[in-house]
């Protein structure tokens, strides 16, 4: 006799995570259930839940799972093109839901402010990349842009992209800011002459640098405030 297969119709209705997030929400779900909700199926001799649990063991955690490519999901037996494009599509709603603001203009008081403002877009990248913030005479951020995407262990840019970009936007000043894939903030040598370069071009093209921020996982250092500028 064959075994049974594992395949959601076999499952109790109430372990279903279309029939759990009904009836408990979202929140109750586990990050497996949720996963095999965007992937809708399974494949043969496994169901949706157990092909989103195969997923997650392959990539390690839900942060490593941001950075999988589509060649990545395909390589796992049961996730073709179209269940790899409707994972990442969910991925990319998630990050943007978490770089969103509300419609008021958001002002930078101090720098706190300005990190919390690039926090979750930065703190689980694991590249490094600088991000320039833009702001009016009213230090209301009129854009952003990143202008650079280094490698696990340096960013490079140079000050002539930065100001271009300042420039295009009649920015007042701007707040420069780059991750660390490590989750350590500490500024390191780099990124000191990096902002000192900063600043002095500031000085002669007329765009104010108001900091350096280094973004790390939930954590942050001001090079302005560490007295490096």
């Amino acid at each position: 006799m064959e075994p049974q297969k594992l395949v959601l119709r076999n499952v109790p209705h109430e372990e279903r995570p279309r029939e759990r997030m009904l009836e408990y929400g979202a929140e109750a779900l586990s990050h497996a259930e949720l996963l095999a909700i965007l992937l809708r199926t399974g494949s043969q001799g496994q169901s949706a839940v157990h092909l989103a649990g195969v997923l997650l063991k392959q990539c390690g955690s839900l942060r490593n799972l941001m950075d999988m490519s589509l060649e990545e999901m395909t390589a796992i037996r049961g996730i073709g093109p179209s269940k790899a494009l409707q994972l990442r599509a969910g991925i990319e709603l998630g990050k943007r839901i978490s770089r969103s603001r509300p419609d008021e203009v958001f002002i930078v008081r101090k720098p706190q402010d300005a990190a919390d403002y690039v926090m979750e877009e930065l703190r689980y990248l694991q590249k490094e990349h600088f991000v320039c913030l833009f702001l009016n005479t009213k230090n209301h951020i009129i854009a952003r842009e990143t202008l650079s995407v280094g490698t696990l262990n340096a960013s490079l840019v140079h000050p002539r992209e930065v100001f271009r970009a300042a420039i295009k936007r009649s920015s007042a000043s701007i707040i420069c800011a780059h991750n660390h894939p490590s989750g350590d903030p500490t500024p390191s040598p780099e990124d000191i002459v990096l902002t000192k370069r900063l600043a002095e071009a500031g000085e002669i093209v007329g765009v104010d640098v108001l900091d350096h921020l280094v973004i790390g996982d939930g954590r942050y250092v001001s090079l302005k405030e560490q007295g490096y500028m």
